[in-house]
Formats: structure tokens, C-alpha cells, sequence
């Protein structure tokens, strides 16, 4: 019945270390001849590739920036980012506040200057970024048409909270607002998501898989569409309660091999 599974990174399929386990790399390369498996997240490209080598899935499609940009085999397969005119005013509301905000296109991540946040990024994503201001960012990828895929704000949760409401007021027609920590606010378009994400590759790649041949796994609000949608969501122990409303099924938390745990369980291995 199930063809694709699609897995969530942080807080779902890594350890407490912010790796793979050995247990989940066994059971993985298991499924992989017989099973699509996709890793879905926030992440840029770069911190998904070393988790997809671990597990020996280096083959198959990555969806990331929450739907963002999806990519089979370096091929660019769908992209959408955040247009010109709301980077620009996202950068204008964070001017009084002066929190972090980091800047997103494919491979590309830019920090306004080293700190406790980049370095937190840096140890969670083993990916390193580059140091210029937001403003010759936007200045730079206005040149070459890049859109921003994500953009990260970061900072300490009273002057983060401030700055989420005045984004929800501004820009509630035109960004997601993810809030994964209450010091962290991820920003992806709209028009995007996980679940549109899986369908970009039902579309092009796929085409015999429909969502309900779909197995997905995640914890947090950015996974709530996909849990519900597809034909088994399931929410790891440690998920929000939004994600265990819509979820078919529960396991353990990714701490204690939830998602390995499951698979484990429901193919027989």
C-alpha cells in the first residue's frame, strides 16, 4: 500500500546528538530498494545531503525550505521564494529590534555576523555560512533574481515574539510564520508547504504514487498539513499536539528511535 516515505529531520528522525542512529541507518537502508524515502524539512539543501548520505539515499528526491525547492539529484524540480518587495520590508520591521535574521537560497546561507545564534545553527546543521549584512544580501540577490527561500529570524523570545506579531499583522497574506522554538522565527512563502512539496514530486517523478501511497513522518506545526494528508501521518511522542490531532498513528520520540522504531513494526523488519 505504501510506496513513499517521507521524513521529517529535526525533532522527528535525528538523535538527541543530531545525528542518525545506527539502528535508523540499518532500518532505512533496508526499506530503500523497495521504498521511496524522502527527506522533508526546513533545512537548506546542504544540511539534508549528509543525513541522506548516512542512510544511503543519496538517489532519491530532497524536499526542502518547507516546500521551498525541491530537488532530484541536484535537478531543480520546483522553487519558490519570498518575493523582492516583503524580503525588503521584513528587513525594514527588524531595523528597531535588530534581531538575527538569516538569509536562505538553495546552497547559499547568509548571517549578518558570527554569534551565539550562527554558532547554534552551525553545531545543529554542520553547514557553515558565509557573513554579510542582510542589506548587501538583498542588494546582491536583487542583481541575479534570487529569492529568498527562508528567511531565519533568531533572538531572544521577547523581542522575537514582538517581532512575530508585527510580521502576522504585515505579512500574514504573503508568509508562513513557523515559530520551531519560541526564539526562532522560520519565514517561507505562502503560496508553500511540506504537503506541496510531496506533490510537486507525485507530479513530476512519481506519477504512479498518489498521497495516499504516502508514509509520513514529523513533530512539529510545518508537518501538521502533511500528517493530515497523506494515507498514514504519523507523530513522533515528542510532536506538537496539533500533529497528533490529524496523525493515523503515534511512536516514540525521535530521541528513542520512534521513526525507526515504527518502520520496524510496520514492515516486519
Amino acid at each position: 500500500m505504501y510506496k513513499l516515505i517521507a521524513i521529517d529531520i529535526d525533532g522527528t528522525l535525528l538523535d538527541k546528538n543530531k545525528s542518525v542512529s545506527q539502528n535508523t541507518i540499518k532500518c532505512i537502508r533496508a526499506l530503500k530498494q523497495d521504498y521511496k524515502i524522502v527527506l522533508i524539512s526546513a533545512r537548506m539543501p546542504k544540511a539534508m545531503r549528509h543525513i541522506q548520505s548516512d542512510l544511503g539515499i543519496k538517489d532519491y528526491p530532497i524536499v526542502a525550505y518547507n516546500g521551498g525547492l525541491v530537488l532530484h539529484q541536484n535537478k531543480i524540480l520546483s522553487h519558490t521564494g519570498i518575493d523582492f518587495q516583503t524580503f525588503s520590508e521584513v528587513l525594514k520591521a527588524n531595523h528597531d529590534l535588530n534581531l538575527h535574521l538569516s538569509l536562505y537560497h538553495n546552497d547559499e546561507w547568509f548571517a549578518p555576523q558570527e554569534d551565539h545564534w550562527s554558532r547554534r545553527e552551525v553545531a545543529n546543521t554542520k553547514v557553515e555560512p558565509e557573513f554579510k549584512s542582510n542589506e548587501a544580501v538583498l542588494e546582491d540577490w536583487k542583481m541575479y533574481n534570487k529569492e529568498p527561500h527562508k528567511i531565519m529570524c533568531m533572538g531572544d523570545e521577547p523581542k522575537v515574539e514582538q517581532f512575530y506579531q508585527r510580521l502576522s499583522q504585515q505579512h500574514n497574506d504573503k508568509l508562513h510564520l513557523y515559530r520551531s522554538k519560541p526564539t526562532y522565527i522560520e519565514m517561507a512563502p505562502m503560496q508553500i508547504s511540506k504537503l506541496s512539496g510531496l506533490q510537486v514530486l507525485l507530479q513530476k517523478i512519481y506519477k504512479d504514487i498518489k498521497l495516499d501511497n504516502i508514509l509520513a513522518y514529523g513533530d512539529n506545526y510545518n508537518d501538521v498539513e502533511m500528517i493530515d494528508k497523506v494515507g498514514l501521518g504519523v507523530a513522533v511522542d515528542n510532536a506538537k499536539d496539533e500533529v497528533k490531532a490529524v496523525a493515523d498513528d503515534f511512536t516514540q520520540s525521535n530521541i528513542e528511535n520512534g521513526v525507526a522504531n515504527h518502520l520496524q513494526k510496520l514492515f516486519n523488519l
